[in-house]
């Protein structure tokens, strides 16, 4: 109340206009459902646009955008030849109209508050760049086991946009994150040349110039694991080839658990190749296989506690296939760009420019800050 005693007027930020960017690629099975979540947000429909990457689909995903673009005019179909998420990324941001940009996967399905939540926490100023946590769930027995290794932090360690409680905090990266346009514009493309892990390269670079990453509790979304063992390693394997890319550009973007799976991977090949040479050369072998499957077995029944159903027993190889594949990647990715140490070129080599402040990212080990 005023001194009239007349109600005051708190005037509130105008809601910006918001664009919608999804990559997408053969998501024939899951894109209605994602195009869906986004066209049924409680955000104003003429506030928002959704702009559809599809990277030469030969599944039937372009014509189910196509048809969505019929039934509504927020919804755009965007050539994507390059095929990969980042030029994908690349094509919808250029022509995107919104103040505020929200990458939203073809494999996922948000909440219908996500984009109003996010737009919240960016008009607060709480961060420059924000997502939730992600539950990750499956749609049958295999696939389902596969979502609970993911959602583990023996499965995946200490990335807390999968692992994380419901606690805002600061954080080195998110799933699928809302940004304000002018981060963009001063961050840049996304880096074309990796196929994956673009988006950790991307928040990096955000971080790199002083921009924050903020986990909000209250942003969900909910992604579908890989339905076989078979996927999963491929995914995984990809992840791990493509991650020494990015620690050759931007060395301090490592942490020390994506180290772990490598070093195993390491560990178990030399140990079997040295195994035939001598009567006690088995002994490392035995010691570091011994070890890890005590360690995945007893992850595994602390694990499937939330699990039900035969499907629980697949748990040990998911953990293992998640470990060995992203080591071996990784490995791999060791030899095939042994030559590129000094090659930090591409589309994610960009100089700081927050507004004249080149930060450091947090030292390697810092706690991720809480928001109180």
């Amino acid at each position: 109340m005023n001194r009239a005693g007349a109600a005051e007027v708190v005037t509130l930020p105008a809601l910006p206009f918001v664009s919608v960017v999804m990559p997408v690629r053969n998501e024939g099975e899951f894109i209605a459902r994602s195009v869906g979540s986004v066209l049924a947000q409680d955000f104003p429909a003429e506030r928002m646009e959704v702009l559809v990457a599809d990277g030469l689909s030969d599944d039937g995903t372009a014509q189910a955008v196509e048809d969505f673009a019929r039934a509504d005019p927020r919804v755009r179909l965007v050539p994507n030849p390059g095929r990969i998420v980042a030029t994908g990324l690349n094509a919808a941001i250029a022509i995107a109209r919104g103040d505020i940009l929200v990458r939203v996967d073809g494999h996922c399905e948000i909440a219908p508050d996500y984009v109003a939540r996010c737009v919240e926490h960016l008009q607060r100023g709480e961060a420059e760049g924000v997502g939730g946590p992600l539950e990750t769930v499956g749609e049958n027995p295999r696939s389902q086991t596969i979502a609970l290794a993911m959602s583990s932090r023996f499965g995946v360690g200490g990335a807390s946009f999968r692992t994380g409680s419901g606690l805002d905090r600061l954080v080195d990266t998110v799933a699928f994150p809302a940004y304000t346009r002018d981060v963009v514009r001063r961050a840049g493309p996304y880096d074309e040349e990796l196929v994956r892990d673009q988006d950790d390269e991307y928040n990096y670079r955000l971080r790199n110039m002083g921009f924050r990453i903020l986990l909000a509790g209250d942003v969900r979304s909910r992604y579908y694991s890989r339905s076989s063992i078979r996927s999963l390693g491929r995914q995984y394997f990809q992840y791990g080839f493509w991650k020494v890319r990015v620690m050759q550009k931007h060395p301090r973007q490592m942490r020390p658990r994506q180290f772990v799976p490598p070093l195993f991977a390491a560990s178990l090949i030399g140990a079997a190749v040295a195994a035939p040479l001598g009567r006690r050369t088995w002994i490392p072998f035995a010691a570091v296989a011994g070890a890890y499957t005590a360690a995945n077995l007893a992850a595994s029944a602390w694990t499937a506690r939330r699990a039900a159903g035969p499907g629980r027993l697949l748990l040990p190889v998911a953990f293992a296939t998640l470990h060995l594949s992203y080591g071996l990647g990784f490995l791999t990715g060791l030899l095939r760009f042994a030559g590129r140490w000094k090659d930090r070129t591409g589309r994610g080599d960009f100089a700081p420019s927050a507004g004249g402040r080149a930060l450091r990212p947090p030292p390697l080990g810092t706690p991720e800050k809480k928001i109180p």
